[in-house]
């Protein structure tokens, strides 16, 4: 155990809450095996160049071997990030990540003839082949692919980028290591009187103490760690933007989120609509900020205080086998068999890393491939209502995953990011539901709905202000403007103000926050947080009012995984994402809680 933060070492946790992950691999050494055989597998993409355009058996056998080779490599990977997301600090398992990217480097490398060699294959020959019988199964894999025929650049230059793709990820992996392994966040003395080591996985919890004295050392001390590299995480995130806006001109790309949107069909205008219909929705927030400041009776409010639980005496106290069950009941809705597997899942199958351990990855989430069941990393805290709610989360991103593989061959079994944040959301509208449901005295009551709101201002709303963010720095720096440390504050400080409105004080250390968020190294991600609570919310309305049919559509929609487009596949199961109306429905519910909470507030002091 860690003296100075009490967290257990690695080898203490006790293995009931670890995850098993025996059925990857049973050895270390079964797993560098695997790793030199497909090593040695590399070269025979070499006997496939040349070849493409022959015939469209000679196409079908190049993608068979690819996605053969794509599978073993993504086993491979699971293991050795989920290995070194135990613990940062262990030399073994980073060595062992190191080698498997390496590897996934080499492929890239290696396989990279191919699409410049689909694309080209004239255009009337390659109709011809996919009208062939032989193709069938790969017809819409090659549509995707055909697609790039304007953004694919010849053989060389084809491997070339994809040779750069290691060097490409060093900005990601030095704010991952600084971020999680380097970092000091100090120590900050709790509300009686103990000195607490701050980590990322108490952050949010001791943000929730009813000391204010707390929640503003809490809030001071952490920033105060970013201040202390706030030059190194601006240099680190100012190469990655930079280092993307190589890719998307390499690739012919007008911008970089035009690149992003692009693999996945989305038109601009989804991403356009989000950020109009949040500006033109901010006056509930504005006035759910009135009320926190009213009700907490501050002459003040500061970001730190707006996380604290609206009513006093309620110290939220949930085991983790408690929370399975929890889950268990809110999702009846979705049937018997959902509910026995995801049960298991979260017990006797061993999914979940529960806990927090020193050196372990901060956060949470969902993994796995098509040859595992998933696996979920949590740093579960059972005196923090979030944990409880980020479980139901990641659980269901993980049955979407395993409803996909059981229903998809390898090909079409990865859901596409886009629509990655519907099932996790759609749960968490079911836990919500199930706690709502409950007799609960009026403090609890305004606890839970004050916590509905919350989601909502975190996934819809911050995440708006996340993806509006990335979106202005990327055309700062596609208009040759410097991206420096003052330049992140200063577009970071303008949206904080547009989000936060009149009723918060906004700190100076606040606009540090741009720095620690990890998702700035997957761009373009984060407004599919709140596409994703606005398609879940839709769905999970229209399953609870419907019958059979509509859950039907909904499960069909979990097990379709990526054989359509994203759009599509929202289409099929009852929501159509390029109309603003799910998003704006989304809003309308959030201002009808904040008016719920005004109402439960007004009567609960009267009383």
């Amino acid at each position: 155990m860690d003296a100075k933060t009490g967290t257990l070492a690695r080898d203490e946790v006790s293995v009931e809450s670890q995850w098993d992950l025996a059925g990857l691999y049973s050895s270390d050494v079964d797993w560098s095996t695997e790793l030199t055989a497909l090593e040695a597998e590399i070269k025979t993409y070499a006997s496939f160049v040349g070849t493409l355009a022959e015939s469209a058996s000679k196409l079908k056998a190049c993608l068979e071997f690819d996605m053969n080779f794509s599978r073993q490599l993504e086993k491979l990977h699971t293991f050795a990030h989920l290995k070194n997301d135990e613990d940062k600090t262990n030399s073994l398992y980073q060595g062992n990540y190191e080698k498997i990217m390496m590897l996934v480097n080499e492929a890239s490398k290696a396989s990279s003839f191919i699409l410049s060699e689909i694309m080209s294959i004239p255009e009337d020959r390659m109709r011809g082949f996919l009208a062939e019988k032989e193709l069938e199964f790969y017809r819409f894999h090659l549509e995707q692919i055909l697609r790039y025929r304007e953004h694919t650049l010849s053989e060389k230059e084809e491997a070339l980028l994809a040779a750069s793709g290691e060097m490409g990820r060093t900005m990601q992996n030095a704010f991952d290591m600084l971020d999680n392994a380097d970092l000091q966040l100090g120590t900050i003395e709790d509300e009686n009187g103990e000195t607490v080591s701050l980590t990322h996985g108490n952050f949010q919890s001791l943000l929730q103490s009813y000391d204010r004295r707390v929640r503003q050392d809490t809030f001071h001390t952490y920033y105060k760690a970013y201040e202390s590299h706030q030059y190194t995480y601006s240099t680190l995130l100012a190469g990655s933007i930079k280092k993307d806006l190589f890719y998307s001109r390499a690739k012919n790309f007008p911008s970089y989120r035009a690149k992003a949107l692009f693999s996945e069909n989305i038109p601009v205008e989804v991403y356009d609509n989000l950020i109009e219909s949040v500006h033109e929705n901010l006056g509930p927030l504005y006035k759910y900020f009135g009320l926190r400041k009213r009700l907490l009776k501050l002459d003040e409010l500061h970001t730190y205080d707006c996380s604290v639980p609206l009513v006093g005496g309620i110290n939220w106290h949930m085991s983790f086998e408690q929370a399975v069950q929890e889950i268990r009941t809110a999702l009846s809705p979705l049937g018997e068999d959902y509910v026995e597997q995801v049960t298991r899942g979260l017990t006797t199958d061993r999914w979940t890393d529960r806990y927090e351990n020193k050196g372990k990855r901060s956060g949470a989430y969902s993994s796995g491939c098509y040859d595992s069941n998933p696996f979920i990393l949590m740093n579960y805290r059972e005196d923090n209502i979030n944990s409880v709610y980020t479980l139901a989360h990641e659980a269901g991103h993980s049955m979407h995953s395993l409803y996909s593989r059981k229903n998809q061959d390898y090909l079409y079994s990865d859901y596409t990011i886009f629509v990655a944040e519907v099932a996790s959301t759609f749960n968490e509208a079911l836990l919500t539901r199930h706690f709502l449901g409950q007799d609960i005295d009026p403090d609890m009551r305004i606890y839970l709905v004050c916590r509905e709101i919350d989601n909502f201002r975190g996934t819809l709303y911050r995440q708006t202000m996340f993806a509006e963010f990335e979106h202005q720095v990327y055309k700062a720096a596609e208009g040759s403007e410097p991206l420096t440390l003052e330049s992140f504050k200063k577009i970071y400080s303008g949206l904080l103000e547009r989000y936060f409105g009149p009723e918060v004080v906004l700190d100076d250390c606040l606009p540090l926050e741009c720095f620690r968020i990890p998702h700035f190294y997957f761009s373009f991600y984060v407004y599919k947080y709140a596409t994703g609570i606005s398609a879940a919310y839709a769905l999970a309305d229209r399953v609870l009012s419907g019958g059979d049919a509509e859950l039907n559509d909904y499960l069909g929609f979990l097990k379709s995984g990526g054989s359509k487009y994203p759009i599509d596949l929202l289409k099929s199961a009852g929501v159509d994402m390029l109309s603003p109306e799910p998003v704006r429905t989304a809003l309308a519910k959030f201002s009808t809680l904040v008016d719920e909470l005004e109402h439960l507030t007004s009567n609960h002091s009267k009383n």
